[in-house]
């Protein structure tokens, strides 16, 4: 409780801290409501063959409204004073400072990665991929993230590439794979 303050009309008066709106969570709610806008406008342009009742842009549809939705509800939320709670978490260190170093390998990582999709295929580069993040991340047995992600990346790509024909490069390693999609 605040203590009572004569004012300049010399009445007292109760003050209150000046209402603050966190920047940071008001940028978030903003970005998110331009996305979910740019989203929906991209939904639209999406060429839709003639004939189709549920065509390709029902999905993207429904989630641009969900995602304007929910920037909405975050928006005026915090302007009407709403704020995040600290999260109390048992594994959180709050005076932690950021790891640079393994921030800087899995972004090296992930921009390797986009230069070898061409070169040697979509599932060896996610795959190296995997194996760089695992490694960066202190895995014990970094080989073995090498070896997950080949498994997982193969997966995908046979699901995705192979049967719903999406364009995953198979690589020079897979391509006898690739032709028997």
């Amino acid at each position: 409780m605040t203590a009572p303050i004569t004012g300049a009309n010399g009445r007292a008066e109760e003050t209150r801290p000046a209402p603050r709106v966190p920047i940071g969570e008001l940028v978030f709610a903003l970005l998110m409501l331009a996305l979910g806008i740019l989203a929906l406008v991209g939904a639209f342009s999406i060429h839709v063959p003639v004939g189709i009742q549920v065509g390709p842009t029902v999905f993207p549809v429904a989630v641009s409204v969900l995602l304007i939705g929910s920037a909405a509800a975050v928006l005026i939320g915090v302007l009407r004073g709403e704020r995040a709670e600290v999260e109390e978490g048992e594994d959180i260190d709050p005076d932690a400072s950021t790891d640079w170093v393994t921030l800087a390998k899995i972004v090296g990582a992930i921009v390797v990665h986009l230069l070898l999709i061409e070169l040697i295929g979509w599932a060896p580069a996610a795959a190296v991929l995997f194996g760089i993040v695992a490694w960066a991340l202190g895995a014990k047995r970094w080989w073995l993230g090498f070896v997950i992600g080949l498994v997982v990346a193969l997966v995908v790509q046979i699901v995705f590439g192979g049967f719903l024909g999406l364009s995953l490069p198979w690589g020079p390693a897979f391509g006898w794979l690739g032709g028997m999609f």
